[in-house]
């Protein structure tokens, strides 16, 4: 895909950058859709919620945006290591992160669904970053 730089060049943008990209885009409206079962849950629980963990919600989930940014504008060594060490990150927090035991039952099929669908879009992620660094190679 060509790009346009601000300076008036032409810049190909590889395609596992792209793929990368939507994948971050992908996680994130799967924090948003679970966020939105989240605001169904009765208010008992949610004031259980400390504002540290607020703040970690927040931050977690400007991550996937940010990174679909960057993903197609960092250099390719730098973007390699950055997405695979934010995508094992990711894929090892989503389960501990879910509080899958404090969601009340009819919520927890959604959930575990969200989740799922956000691990396999970040072993994807990890994939292809990985698998890009051996296209590199080949050239």
């Amino acid at each position: 895909m060509l790009q346009t730089l601000p300076w008036g060049r032409w810049r190909v943008l590889e395609d596992w950058k792209i793929k990368i990209a939507v994948l971050w885009s992908l996680v994130e409206f799967c924090m948003i859709a679970f966020a939105m079962v989240l605001k169904a849950i009765p208010m008992e629980t949610a004031a259980e919620t400390t504002p540290g963990e607020v703040l970690a919600i927040a931050i977690s989930s400007l991550i996937p945006p940010i990174m679909a940014f960057l993903s197609l504008t960092l250099k390719d060594s730098i973007n390699r290591w950055v997405n695979i060490i934010l995508g094992i990150v990711f894929i090892v927090l989503i389960p501990i992160g879910s509080g899958f035991e404090l969601i009340p039952a009819a919520y927890l099929p959604s959930a575990i669904v969200t989740a799922i669908v956000q691990v396999a879009a970040l072993v994807l992620i990890v994939w292809y970053a990985r698998k890009s660094k051996q296209k590199t190679e080949l050239h």
